[in-house]
């Protein structure tokens, strides 16, 4: 297959790209290193553009801008793509308030351009779309909540297993990132449902593992565990560090696009993350990284909570894994902590 891949050179997308070509198919990676513009060097994600260059004879780099209309159009109709994997992003609900337009362009109209495009030229072609657990806003907030010694927890035996996909995404604060990913999911979804699109949108938890360039506004266990490897002073933001995030490795978001495309549907939302197993609050993500570095975790305490952020979410993964019966979590949380030292070892040395 012919594979393209937006945002090919950040997390997910590096990911993908090296999932695939490793399985033998070619890959056309789409991404201009607006993660740089966003976040400055720490956001730069050159480095791994050259290493795919470098290791994949496969992959092809189209240096564009999914909000260029023409630009977007002109890639997908030369290329024709037999499935296209939409990992581009503004992905920081703090950035999103200082840059409203840019975030909303990115996130919104260029699905939009994407999604148009392959209806046009590639209407057969499975559409994965990376959309994230902001769809929901602040209401896994509403859920009644207990406080144990390290984190919190779901009160209700409803959610014993995380928030499912029927859980609202209406009438709550999402912040602009949220707002704009859910306008995008949303058309994800009508592409499917009233085009006949094969398309999903993968609504992801943390979504992490060690080629992510984590930086303060984005990559929650990549920046922290950067963090503690140079001794910097992370700063938890409310909720006394108790705030709990399900945690995914790229590669199982890889290899579920994979189950996707093999086995498309139309229209279709999964919540994608570690799920109850692989979830941990800062409190323990500062525990498990002082195992493996052996350096204590320097931090300071902010009072003020995010905007919109989230007391505890992790995914409930059963309609996934019902649609997908050999898909599971293959990557657990100490190996996922172990990978990223691995990788900022590897960088901050070379």
């Amino acid at each position: 297959m012919v594979i393209l891949v937006t945002g090919s050179n950040g997390l997910i997308g590096t990911e993908v790209c090296e999932y695939f070509a490793s399985e033998g198919h070619e890959i056309v990676g789409v991404d201009n290193n607006q993660r740089a513009k966003f976040f400055g060097e720490g956001g730069d994600t050159t480095w791994n553009r050259q290493r795919l260059n470098e290791e994949y004879s496969s992959y092809s780099h189209e240096n564009i801008d999914i909000r260029d209309r023409e630009d977007v159009e002109r890639t997908i109709h030369e290329v024709a793509p037999d499935a296209i994997v939409h990992t581009a992003a503004q992905p920081s609900h703090d950035l999103a308030a200082q840059i409203p337009y840019d975030d909303f362009d990115v996130n919104a109209v260029g699905t939009l351009n994407l999604l148009e495009s392959t209806r046009q030229y590639v209407p057969e072609a499975p559409f994965v779309h990376l959309s994230t657990n902001k769809v929901y806003g602040d209401a896994p907030n509403r859920i009644p909540l207990v406080e144990l010694e390290t984190r919190w927890e779901y009160e209700d035996p409803d959610y014993k297993e995380g928030i499912p996909e029927s859980f609202t995404i209406d009438q709550s604060k999402h912040s602009l990132f949220g707002a704009s990913k859910a306008a995008a999911d949303l058309m994800v979804q009508e592409y499917g449902n009233y085009f006949g699109l094969q398309t999903c949108c993968l609504r992801g938890g943390c979504l992490t593992g060690p080629n992510h360039a984590g930086v303060e506004l984005h990559g929650f266990l990549s920046y922290l565990v950067k963090c503690n490897l140079v001794e910097e002073t992370y700063t938890i933001f409310g909720y006394k560090g108790k705030q709990v995030r399900d945690n995914i490795h790229s590669l199982d978001v890889a290899k579920f696009a994979h189950e996707f495309i093999e086995a498309p549907r139309s229209g279709e939302v999964y919540n994608i993350g570690g799920g109850k197993g692989n979830s941990c609050s800062i409190l323990e993500a500062f525990q498990k990284v002082e195992e493996i570095t052996g350096k204590d975790m320097r931090h300071e305490y902010d009072d003020e909570s995010r905007e919109g952020d989230h007391i505890c979410y992790y995914s409930d993964l059963s309609k996934a894994k019902s649609h997908y019966p050999d898909w599971d979590i293959t990557v657990d949380l100490d190996e996922i902590f172990r990978q990223i030292v691995k990788g900022w070892d590897e960088r901050l040395s070379g």
